[in-house]
C-alpha cells in the first residue's frame, strides 16, 4: 500500500513538472520568454533603440 501512494505522488508530481516546463501550467516564464523575443526582435534592427527600452521597462515592472 505504502508503494501504491508513492507511485501517485510521483506521477503528481511528474505531471506539474512536465507543465510547467511547457508553460501551459505556471506562467512564470513568460516575462522571460517575451523579454527574450524583445532582445531578439532589437537584434535583428526590427525595432529602435527607444522602442526596445520603453517595451524593456514595461515588461520588467510586471514581474
Amino acid at each position: 500500500m505504502m508503494y501504491m501512494w508513492f507511485i501517485f505522488i510521483a506521477i503528481i508530481i511528474l505531471v506539474v513538472w512536465l507543465f510547467s516546463k511547457s508553460g501551459n501550467l505556471l506562467s512564470s516564464g513568460n516575462n522571460d520568454d517575451a523579454l527574450e523575443i524583445l532582445k531578439q526582435r532589437f537584434a535583428r534592427g526590427e525595432i529602435s533603440k527607444e522602442e526596445y527600452e520603453e517595451r524593456k521597462a514595461i515588461l520588467e515592472r510586471e514581474l
